[in-house]
């Protein structure tokens, strides 16, 4: 499974899909596994992780990134810098 990554991502983008008024996640330096129940698009406005699957692809996320999560991924967050993110779940 492959994580999408727009970086970095144009303000058109931004206007177009409203990210502006999508929830906000945030945590601070912090490592933890994640299973996508659905997809999840997001936003990085600030911050930084390292993103390994259980393949073993490893994926470097930060601000100004747009990034697209597929339903049923696996992984582990390694949070770097204090990240916050705007973010939407999809089927």
């Amino acid at each position: 499974m492959e994580v999408l990554i727009k970086s970095p991502c144009s303000a058109s983008v931004i206007i177009q899909y409203g990210i502006k008024n999508w929830p906000i996640w945030e945590s601070g330096v912090n490592k933890f596994s994640w299973y996508y129940k659905e997809k999840e698009i997001c936003l990085i406005i600030e911050g930084e992780a390292r993103i390994k699957t259980e393949e073993g692809k490893i994926y470097i996320i930060k601000s100004g990134d747009l990034v697209e999560f597929p339903e049923g991924l696996s992984c582990e967050w390694q949070i770097n810098k204090k990240i916050k993110k705007h973010y939407r779940l999809s089927n």
